[in-house]
């Protein structure tokens, strides 16, 4: 299992058990507004903001809420200009880490990500110091109690790249651009998938064996992940389930 998938289960669980709601809606609604303002307003010739609904309507983000986030950014109402910048960065032990953000001031955004990773052990790195270990790719969760020649058949024919079996769950790799064409072709054949979304998939990971560095990466990782303006985190580290699972317990 590759380290940006452990996280994002580790990250998925945490959201759901410690995270308030109000966080998780606010950092759904700037996606909303900037997938709009990029590719307008029209769900159905933007996939971007279709994944970004989906995810917002999985979420259980207010229908009214996702549709004033859509009208600010397609400018039919005054908000914040949010613009995106990316970070990358070291975890302890080497571990890469890719930070992704919305702001509407970077000053301050940058000093809260380099203040998380100074005092998280880590380090921030120069630009494309980092983010060449890295892929952009589609990824699409399934329901374990479904098929898998099932969704082999239907995935890899609306263009899938892959499939794997992640214990809890059949998580489908695609090309960013075939997202929600392979999304859209599982949903059809009724097997909706419990998310996709776009993820920075690493090319290789760093093993990280040790409970007390695996403790430090993964403090680190949520203490990014709990900024107000960051969207996504992204890393390559690969810590056995066993360690893991001690590691997160805390």
């Amino acid at each position: 299992m590759s380290g940006h998938s452990k996280w994002a289960t580790t990250k998925h669980r945490k959201a759901a058990v410690d995270k308030a709601r109000a966080k998780i809606f606010a950092k759904l609604i700037r996606q909303l507004e900037v997938a709009a303002r990029d590719g307008g307003g029209d769900l159905s010739s933007n996939a971007t903001l279709r994944t970004m609904f989906d995810k917002a309507r999985a979420a259980s983000v207010p229908m009214d809420t996702i549709e004033r986030a859509i009208k600010r950014g397609t400018g039919d109402l005054e908000g914040v200009r949010y613009e995106p910048v990316t970070y990358e960065g070291y975890a302890s032990g080497g571990v890469a880490v890719i930070v992704e953000a919305l702001t509407d001031n970077r000053n301050r955004t940058g000093a809260d990500v380099r203040n998380v990773f100074s005092r998280g052990g880590g380090s921030v790195a120069e630009p494309g110091a980092v983010s060449w270990q890295f892929t952009r790719k589609g990824q699409i969760e399934l329901p374990r109690d479904l098929d898998e020649e099932r969704i082999m058949e239907v995935a890899l024919e609306a263009g899938a790249e892959d499939l794997a079996d992640e214990g809890e769950r059949w998580v489908l790799t695609t090309a960013a651009a075939d997202l929600a064409a392979v999304r859209d072709a599982l949903g059809a054949a009724g097997m909706a998938p419990a998310s996709a979304e776009l993820a920075m998939v690493p090319s290789t990971t760093v093993p990280v064996a040790q409970e007390g560095e695996a403790r430090k990466v993964l403090r680190l990782l949520e203490a990014l992940d709990d900024l107000d303006d960051v969207q996504n985190v992204w890393s390559n580290f690969d810590i056995p389930d066993e360690v893991l699972a001690a590691a997160a317990a805390d």
